[in-house]
């Protein structure tokens, strides 16, 4: 009867960015799912901050004759396909991701045409997204991410926005996890749950503190410090009876990650994982997955300095077990 808890990568929500850190013992994510949850992804995605981006985005297009766009963590290519479509103009795609077999997928995945029939092409670079400067993003008519900033430290996302800013070029990044998840019927267990699985995202890994739920504040926060228009939207998945295999693998994550925080838990967890699983192939079972999507717009004037971090959020405070 019992099912295995199994705290794998990608399970829980997010997405093949943390492969891109600089930690080698990053999690590794599964072209499966990457597929599982593409479909899931584009409709929760939140189209409302297209029109903005493509006013900015026009005066570009004009100026260069195309658009480069930067994907960081791209995976299989998801954000290129959703994205190249719902854009004008020719447009160069540079896919950024650390495994070379994602790599491989995402740049025969991202073909176009952009929204107005005009040619997609794409290229691939290999390595850590983390430490790219503003002389990387020279010429980059936008950066984009999904799943990305819950991944990151806050002195990462940080130093993203500055290269951004620097750069002159807008990010849209989607679907960072906040922290909120609805389950219907609900469960005693729910909330602990939750409250293990968030302490497990904003845990500290290869000395690196992961922001979690607290992604989407403190990159709005770093954005907006250095002048940028910042607009940011929910982006909730939302699963039912029709992604019965993709709530089945995220529940396994979910639970695993909440039980790898809070082993006291496990006993619990697997009766509940056994529960929602049957739940879910039922079909009975309905989860809201909250995220936000953020769209950072660069000041039109000159970037003022921005003064450096007082502390360094990159490792565990005194006394924590990590």
């Amino acid at each position: 009867m019992g099912r295995d808890i199994t705290a794998h990568g990608g399970g829980a929500g997010t997405g093949p960015a943390a492969a891109l850190a600089g930690d080698v013992t990053a999690p590794r994510y599964s072209p499966r799912w990457l597929a599982l949850r593409e479909d899931a992804d584009a409709a929760a995605r939140a189209t409302g901050l297209l029109d903005p981006l493509r006013a900015h985005l026009a005066s570009e297009v004009a100026r260069t004759g195309r658009l480069v766009i930067r994907d960081l963590g791209c995976g299989t290519g998801a954000m290129g396909r959703w994205l190249a479509a719902r854009l004008p103009g020719p447009q160069h795609w540079i896919l950024h991701d650390r495994d070379p077999d994602l790599l491989a997928l995402a740049a025969s995945g991202v073909r176009g045409p952009a929204g107005d029939g005009s040619p997609v092409t794409v290229e691939t670079t290999r390595g850590d997204i983390t430490r790219l400067s503003p002389e990387d993003l020279a010429g980059t008519s936008l950066v984009t991410a999904s799943a990305l900033l819950d991944l990151l430290t806050a002195d990462e996302v940080d130093a993203l926005a500055g290269a951004c800013a620097r750069a002159r070029c807008p990010a849209l990044l989607s679907l960072s996890v906040v922290g909120r998840v609805e389950l219907d019927p609900a469960d005693p267990l729910d909330a602990e749950l939750a409250t293990a699985f968030n302490a497990h995202q904003r845990r500290v890994t290869g000395g690196r503190r992961l922001l979690g739920p607290d992604a989407s504040a403190v990159a709005t926060a770093a954005f907006t410090r250095r002048g940028a228009t910042v607009l940011v939207r929910p982006s909730p998945w939302r699963l039912g009876a029709d992604r019965r295999e993709l709530t089945a693998e995220w529940l396994r994550g979910w639970v695993g990650a909440a039980c790898e925080q809070r082993p006291d838990l496990a006993a619990a967890g697997q009766a509940y994982l056994t529960r929602r699983l049957d739940a879910c192939a039922a079909g009975t079972l309905r989860v809201v997955v909250g995220h936000d999507d953020l769209l950072a717009l660069p000041a039109a004037g000159p970037v003022e300095p921005v003064p450096v971090r007082e502390a360094d959020q990159s490792g565990p405070p005194d006394g924590e077990r990590r």
